[in-house]
């Protein structure tokens, strides 16, 4: 028995190991991040049956093979979490929510209270339900469920993560990165970063570097921070956050001054040669097309293919395809030109060259901070990786017009990026100067540059509209579209009549035109003030909206409990599920326990977000390894019941019983088209077939016995220029990744973008924004990448507020999910901020003291460390260490809640704009609504003598909950197995 201040040490290193047989192993999938990678769980029969012994890396898993992480390793230490929520609880009557009072309750009674008010809704009027769900990966089944409910109201939370890496990619080249592609390090001779956490995709990007250094690849990084993958790297360059689009326009302006491109490229893959209207009118910076019916309509981002060319061979304007990519066709990337009918007429390619003509590398020195030489080195350093280090795999290939390439040209140049791009309000048009760059210079899909990865590229833009027919929200009827897709042109808006939103988050409406993934952080703000409407019950998921996963912390708990004149909350009805006691779970109105990864099935498949690799798809599963803890069922299941409880229809038998026994079922049985399914291995009845074919009973078993992982090796004709590879393309319909097999031309220039801005300038037909929008749009939808100052600048006195403020999460935690986990714990217990010593000193502030960080929103008081890690002007501390006092089970005054603290305090989720009924817009990029997380500016002083010892702000201490696990000292007799006495 572990004995408390013993000098008697926990496991005797000597001793005998744990007989063989006194363990079995299970495989399942890691959910200690989002990165999914294989796990072997190790297991030891206990007094309640199987228990965790040891977790360690599978080394037959395609991801990972075998590494394993801190957070991996330590996941032992969630499943014994003392936070663990083991009953679903229902708030007292009469209680305060974040009183956290609570009174256990029965599922049966549980799925009563929901089944009955969601029920009186979807029969009333069912947009005043609203799902929204943090970083789960079940987006796929969540989104059918709002979908089958009739609610647009749902996103996952994407819209305050990545949403602009995301969208700014896939509207510039069809595919991004993350789960839906990356840098091919294995050929790359040169790999810049940029803006890229330590966490993100963790292991397998480990494993590529290591490789990559060893192999001899130079390493870049461009951050603001040299932390994590940063620190090894060859080189670090510093830059202010918020910056990087100036410093990548100021690349191209070199790239395109020195001529340094990949012509060929440029001319056949994308539409830099296809020709843009210069006269002014409803067609004005839209691509020109050929009238001719057999040519199909205009071309726009649903049917892009009508468009033009000027051929300098022949001297004619050609259609732009097929001719204008015929042999002997010389397609003009630069110039201007006149349509036989008088319309003055340019390659998109030279809108581009006059676009980054002023974009010198002394214009971005004097915004980014890095020097104009070091600039055009980099940009000399790039081409010359990307054209003078090239070379050819003896990789045939045909392209979508028949040309047979007889070699794959390599471009050996890779980046990566994620949030430090991002998270900014000037995000979206970042992320398209970084395609745009990666693309001048021929690296996507090619040998060393960017690889996709099925199912990915899609389409541009994907053929997936978010619902936007607000007649179509009708009682006990689903929607006739997902909640969630990606807009091509104003009329796909999901905005009403009177253009106000029809989504609670205000997503796809005037404010945020292109929010493929919600504004999940809008929400609860949008509610309380009844914008665009009130809502009635509002259901969370794995989002700690109470704390750390909102931009402006203490006004959401406030609004948590806001009344209304009658006395009724103004969101009546609030359903938090979660496996731990969380900030959030203490103004819950109903909390439903959630079990950890370890205890239930989850699917990583083609539907939502798979872990395909280069050279093919690849899916993967957890399954149980141990039982839930308490009365605990997870959150699959629990929506798998209310859909059979309300019958609805996908979920329902034409005799109107339930379709699925349970999650499982659902899994193996629901088909969105003829043999697809949410997993894509062993189907068929016998489990003979794979991509594609009829349910089998028994494909959960065939994952288990394999790994609980499927990987389908494709040839390696369909390895590289997916976007362009007809064998990869008809394969992708086929097997249905892609509702077309159309080619996917890189937007170089974007039409889409254009059409939005012709309706704010009121020059062409259809829905136009409002009054006090049209700017804004006008503005922000420049179908050319630009950089412009974060939204927040032009709210800030930046002479009283000197310093940028940005976060990072650390390589041993992911969000707040692990600030109970007694191991992680003894790596990150509290947090700093770090600040360079110039700039600290210049404060007044001593390596450890204690200082006030102070913004035009709020401010914090914390403790300071001095680190030569970080630009001058450029503070950040760890995502997500602070926490509440009493929260998370932690014991009163645990560091976390003393030393530790949020950011979060410093941010707002609004910026002040005139014309809208609040007086404010969303802290968002205006294209994407992208939360604008580190756009907040501040400035530090040091706390007086009196003043230390505790972070402020501090929280009333959140008392225990019913059926909380507690007891965190028990969880020290899994330390090195020493076993239970």
């Amino acid at each position: 028995m572990f004995k408390f201040l013993s000098s008697e040490p926990l496991h005797q290193p000597l001793d005998a190991p744990t007989p063989v047989d006194e363990t079995t192993i299970k495989c399942t999938t890691c959910y200690m991040c989002a990165c999914r990678c294989g796990i072997r769980v190790h297991l030891r029969e206990g007094e309640d049956g199987p228990e965790v012994r040891y977790i360690d890396g599978n080394p037959n898993h395609p991801l990972n093979q075998g590494v394993i992480c801190a957070k991996g390793a330590s996941g032992i230490m969630k499943q014994k979490s003392p936070a663990r929520l083991t009953q679903p609880l229902l708030r007292k009557a009469g209680s305060e929510r974040g009183a956290a009072e609570f009174e256990a309750i029965s599922w049966e009674r549980a799925y009563d209270i929901l089944t009955t008010r969601l029920a009186h809704i979807r029969a009333t009027d069912p947009k005043k339900f609203a799902l929204f769900t943090g970083r789960d990966q079940m987006q796929a089944l969540t989104g059918l469920f709002a979908r089958q409910f009739g609610t647009p109201n749902y996103a996952a939370h994407g819209g305050f993560c990545s949403v602009n890496m995301a969208a700014g990619m896939i509207y510039s080249i069809g595919g991004s990165f993350w789960e839906f592609g990356g840098p091919d390090l294995e050929r790359a001779k040169v790999f810049v970063m940029i803006g890229t956490a330590e966490d993100h995709h963790s292991n397998p990007m480990k494993i590529a570097i290591s490789k990559f250094k060893r192999d001899g690849g130079r390493f870049i990084s461009i951050n603001p921070v040299r932390t994590g993958y940063s620190a090894i790297a060859d080189e670090w360059i510093p830059i202010k956050p918020g910056t990087d689009g100036a410093l990548l326009m100021a690349l191209l302006h070199e790239l395109i001054r020195t001529d340094t491109l990949d012509h060929a490229f440029l001319k056949r893959f994308t539409n830099a040669p296809q020709l843009v209207v210069l006269d002014e009118g409803a067609r004005e910076g839209l691509f020109a097309f050929d009238p001719n019916p057999e040519k199909g309509p205009p071309g726009d981002g649903r049917n892009p293919h009508n468009k033009l060319v000027f051929d300098k061979a022949s001297g004619q304007v050609l259609n732009a395809y097929p001719e204008g990519i015929a042999e002997g066709c010389d397609p003009a990337l630069e110039g201007h030109y006149t349509l036989a009918d008088g319309t003055r007429v340019a390659p998109s390619f030279q809108l581009l060259r006059e676009r980054v003509a002023t974009c010198t590398p002394q214009w971005a020195a004097a915004i980014t901070g890095i020097a104009a030489e070091r600039i055009v080195a980099l940009a000399q350093e790039m081409g010359h990786a990307a054209l003078k280090q090239a070379f050819e795999l003896p990789i045939p290939w045909t392209d979508a017009w028949g040309k047979v390439h007889p070699i794959t040209q390599a471009r050996p140049l890779a980046f990566h990026a994620m949030r430090g791009l991002a998270a900014h309000s000037n995000g979206f048009q970042t992320v398209r100067a970084l395609a745009v760059l990666m693309s001048v210079l021929g690296t996507i899909d090619a040998p060393g540059g960017f690889r996709h990865k099925a199912p990915y590229p899609r389409h541009i833009v994907p053929n997936y509209r978010a619902f936007n027919s607000p007649e179509m929200i009708q009682p006990n009827t689903p929607l006739n579209a997902a909640p969630l897709g990606f807009p091509a042109h104003p009329d796909e808006l999901a905005i009403n009549p009177d253009g106000s939103p029809i989504r609670i988050d205000h997503a796809f409406s005037w404010e945020h035109p292109l929010s493929a993934h919600g504004l999940m952080h809008n929400v609860i703000t949008n509610a309380t003030r009844g914008d665009p409407y009130r809502i009635d019950t509002l259901m969370m998921f794995m989002a700690n909206m109470a704390w750390n996963s909102t931009m402006n912390t203490m006004a959401i708990r406030e609004m948590l409990n806001r009344k209304d004149d009658t006395g009724e909350f103004m969101i009546p009805f609030l359903v938090v599920c979660d496996a731990f006691q969380s900030e959030t779970v203490a103004f819950a109105d109903l909390v439903l326990p959630d079990t950890t990864y370890l205890e239930r099935h989850d699917v990583m498949g083609m539907l939502d977000r798979p872990i395909s690799e280069f050279d093919g798809p690849v899916d993967s599963v957890r399954v149980p390894v141990v039982k839930p803890l308490g009365e605990c069922r997870p959150f699959q299941e629990v929506l798998i019941e209310l859909a059979g409880r309300m019958k609805f229809p996908a979920f329902t038998t034409p005799e109107g019983g339930r379709k699925f026994s349970g999650y499982p079922d659902f899994v193996v049985n629901f088909q969105p088209q003829p043999g697809i399914g949410f997993l894509m291995g062993w189907r068929g009845k016998n489990g003979d077939e794979h991509l594609r074919g009829e349910p089998n009973p028994k494909q959960w078993e065939a994952y288990e016995q394999n790994n609980c992982v499927f990987q389908y090796h494709m040839p390696e004709s369909m390895h590289f220029m997916r976007n362009w590879n007809r064998e990869y393309l008809d394969f992708a319909k086929e097997k249905g990744w892609r509702q077309k097999n159309d080619p996917v031309q890189l937007a170089i220039y974007s039409d889409t973008l254009q059409s939005f801005r012709l309706a704010a300038q009121g020059k062409s037909e259809g829905r136009q924004p409002p009054a006090h929008l049209r700017e804004r749009i006008d503005t922000y939808f420049d179908p050319l990448p630009f950089w412009y100052a974060p939204l927040e600048d032009a709210a800030t006195d930046l002479g009283n507020y000197p310093l940028n403020a940005v976060t990072q999460r650390p390589m041993a935690m992911y969000h707040s999910w692990d600030s109970q986990n007694a191991w992680l714990r003894q790596i990150h217990s509290h947090n700093y901020l770090n600040v360079n010593p110039r700039t600290a000193l210049a404060a007044g502030i001593a390596d450890g003291g204690w200082a006030w960080v102070e913004s035009q929103w709020g401010k914090v008081r914390c403790m300071v460390r001095h680190s030569e890690a970080v630009e001058p002007g450029t503070v950040w501390t760890w995502n997500a260490i602070g926490k509440a006092d009493g929260a998370w089970q932690l014991a009163p005054g645990s560091d976390e809640a003393r030393k530790g603290f949020l950011l979060n305090h410093l941010i707002s989720e609004e910026l002040p704009m005139a014309g809208t009924a609040s007086g404010t817009v969303s802290n968002s990029d205006p294209i994407t609504g992208q939360a604008g997380w580190y756009d907040v500016r501040v400035r530090i002083r040091p706390a007086s003598p009196d003043e230390g010892g505790e972070t402020f702000p501090q929280m009333d201490s959140m008392p225990s909950v019913p059926g909380v696990v507690g007891k965190a000292a028990q969880v020290l007799r899994y330390f090195a197995g020493v076993k239970k006495s």
